[in-house]
């Protein structure tokens, strides 16, 4: 089994456990929208209340229900069907009423719990979603904590699944308690004294009701707590594989030239098969746990009777006493065995909880590191950009440059060569501020700065959204849109700008290329940084664009990584990493 055994909560303990997943829910109760959601919970509270009232009514509707079966008395039988009848122990409503309120009462404590569940996962969602993606932290997860696999699944199903079974397993609790709290008094009263070994022991039933659900309990943990960690592994191992099918659809085409489908599908039923086998040991130990809940589960329908039969026997008690004491000791018992029913659901919810507070615990702590890489100050309005010391090197610790100096002025064209792998591109997200093995400072001056990487990155939705990236739509002309297009050869494209479509697919290498450069003219940035921005399009059209950059963009510092020497000569000056410094060539 993968993970961390520490983290589990059948493992390290329950109060620490506990304590995780009151972290996890109280935020959201004391967050803005607390009154709302205060409020929604306390209707669902006082319905799901009034459910268990109309329970401990339905056990007396039951006790005159029988004793009319027993008496032979039709006038009863019939008035407790429909609108109710008055007896002896005062009016009884029928259950055609106590049915339909019933009804109505649990349509609407549903259709409640739903709601709040809805709002506090989107609450939930939003509040990881922010703290997923402010300041860059995906990516920093990304390179320094292997640990935290698949955050796109925590945030996306273990939230799901947090919030359902916060919400059901809460609630479940609640009812259970109030529950037992209603029914051990109709069962004290019904059940009287008992004598063991010459001791009256009053409310016996009470007693064998606890005795049962306790031992039942016991026995559940026992035999149904690997469940715990197995729970947790099927989360995991389910989102790896769904990770791996979502990665092989981004990379059809490089799985198709390489003619890897063999290789792709080994490596996708291995993963498969973590699925299966993680699947064959919850279903063996789910077995053993059905097993021992469905035995219980049926010996508590027959076990009350049994028990109160020589009372019923003797004449102590009624037919409808007798069902009366049945279903309070079935209520009582149930209450008691709450935990022994919900076993299962316990510990899928301790599994989501185990994986958020990894995520939570992920996110502060890449977000208290967030101020590593370089310090990046603002120069006010100076006209050049300055980075001094500059320190980077790779996670393993392996140096790319030591204290090299770059300035890159306001309006000027800078080009930097040098060997595969010596750190050109590693540099490049240096001074993006996303890597964080870097030291030094870097001196930035105002305005906007665009950093368009080899391979662009094209967002989901239509081609004008992809356009006008990381800007929004509405900024932009249609006519802004079609001089851009048109300017870097893809004019083609200028009657399809509201189509949705899987752009990174559709579009060639070069044409992505291309559109890029006509988000740099269409953004008009200050700073304009490319990393084999233009590697994927034939000489001529890059010499074009480049030519167009120059000429559509006169103000804007260019900073290019390339290779091919045709590209420096529309640069003012060349750079040459080697060595780990920055040197003229």
């Amino acid at each position: 089994m993968t993970g961390d055994p520490s983290r589990r909560p059948g493992l390290r303990g329950v109060a620490p456990f506990l304590r995780d997943a009151w972290a996890l829910i109280r935020p959201y109760w004391n967050s803005e929208e607390r009154w709302k959601a205060r409020g929604l919970l306390a209707v669902v509270v006082v319905l799901n209340l009034a459910l268990v009232g109309m329970g401990v009514l339905l056990t007396y509707w039951q006790r005159a229900f029988y004793n009319a079966l027993e008496a032979k008395d039709f006038a009863a039988f019939t008035g407790l069907i429909l609108w109710g009848h008055g007896g002896p122990e005062g009016f009884m409503p029928g259950f055609t009423l106590v049915a339909a309120l019933y009804i109505v009462v649990g349509v609407y404590a549903l259709y409640l719990q739903q709601a709040l569940q809805i709002r506090w996962r989107r609450w939930l969602t939003e509040r990881f979603l922010s703290g997923w993606l402010e300041s860059r932290v995906y990516y920093r997860m990304s390179l320094t904590d292997l640990g935290t696999d698949n955050p796109d699944q925590r945030i996306a199903d273990d939230s799901r699944l947090f919030v359902d079974d916060t919400l059901g397993l809460g609630l479940g609790l609640m009812n259970a308690v109030v529950t037992l709290a209603s029914f051990i008094v109709v069962l004290w009263g019904l059940s009287g004294p008992m004598e063991v070994f010459g001791i009256s022991v009053p409310g016996y039933m009470v007693w064998v009701a606890l005795i049962y659900s306790l031992l039942g309990t016991w026995l559940a943990h026992r035999i149904g707590r690997r469940l715990i960690g197995l729970n947790f592994l099927r989360q995991r191992v389910e989102a790896d594989f769904r990770y791996a099918l979502v990665r092989f659809r981004e990379n059809m085409e490089g799985v198709a030239l390489h003619g890897g489908e063999a290789q792709e599908k080994r490596g996708l039923l291995d993963r498969f098969g973590a699925v299966i086998q993680n699947w064959w040991d919850i279903m063996r130990a789910t077995k053993q746990l059905t097993f021992f809940t469905s035995g219980y589960g049926q010996l508590a329908v027959i076990f009350p009777i049994v028990v109160a039969a020589p009372a019923f026997f003797t004449g102590r008690i009624q037919l409808g006493g007798l069902i009366q004491t049945s279903t309070a000791f079935g209520e009582v018992q149930g209450s008691l065995s709450w935990v022994v029913t919900n076993y299962s659901r316990l510990t899928e919810w301790g599994a989501s909880v185990e994986r958020l507070t990894g995520f939570q615990r992920a996110l502060a702590t890449a977000q208290a590191s967030a101020g590593e890489g370089l310090r990046r100050q603002a120069s006010g309005s100076g006209e050049s950009l300055q980075a001094e010391h500059l320190a980077v090197s790779l996670p393993d610790g392996r140096p790319l440059t030591d204290n090299a100096e770059l300035e890159l002025r306001a309006g000027e064209a800078v080009v930097i060569t040098g060997a595969s792998g010596s750190g050109k591109s590693t540099l490049f997200r240096a001074l993006a501020g996303i890597w964080p093995f870097a030291r030094g400072e870097l001196q930035m001056p105002e305005g906007e700065a665009l950093f368009l990487p080899q391979r662009p990155y094209l967002p989901l939705g239509s081609l004008r959204r992809a356009l006008c990236y990381p800007h929004a739509a509405a900024d932009y002309t249609d006519e802004q849109l079609l001089a851009v297009l048109n300017k870097v050869g893809l004019g083609m494209l200028g009657g399809r700008l509201d189509h949705v479509d899987a752009w990174e697919r559709r579009l060639s290498g070069g044409e992505q290329q291309r559109l890029a450069i006509a988000r740099a003219l269409l953004l008009k940035p200050r700073w304009l940084f490319l990393d084999e921005a233009t590697a994927s399009l034939d000489p001529e059209a890059e010499e074009t664009l480049y030519r167009t950059l120059r000429r559509d963009l006169p103000g804007t510092a260019i900073l290019s990584i390339a290779h091919r020497p045709a590209v420096l000569q529309y640069h003012d000056r060349v750079l040459r990493l080697a060595g780990g410094n920055l040197i003229p060539a």
